[in-house]
């Protein structure tokens, strides 16, 4: 998938397309927890696979059974089609 960088229309829109990430500036936000660290570290690693199937890597870190991610795509200093692809898999991934 090319990265393409949203336009200010795309980017207003995005609390509809993902209600539960935050948009903060050039990126999107998302916290998640978990019932303990196995958990949490097994989240990662699917969200790992995801990311390197679409070389579009995230910014997170892993406190316990807790995990945030920032996605940005630096190469278009911005967000792009490639992180709300990302956070729509990562969203995929939980329960509904």
């Amino acid at each position: 998938m090319t990265a393409q960088r949203l336009n200010d229309a795309e980017q207003d829109a995005l609390h509809v397309a993902l209600p539960t990430w935050k948009r903060q500036g050039n990126t999107l936000q998302r916290s998640f927890v978990f019932r303990d660290f196995v958990e949490a570290f097994g989240f990662m690693s699917r969200v790992a696979l995801l990311a390197e199937q679409r070389n579009h890597h995230p910014e997170w870190s892993n406190v316990y059974n807790r995990v945030s991610i920032t996605l940005t795509t630096h190469d278009l200093n911005g967000l792009s089609s490639l992180d709300v692809d990302l956070a729509q898999a990562i969203d995929s991934l939980l329960p509904a």
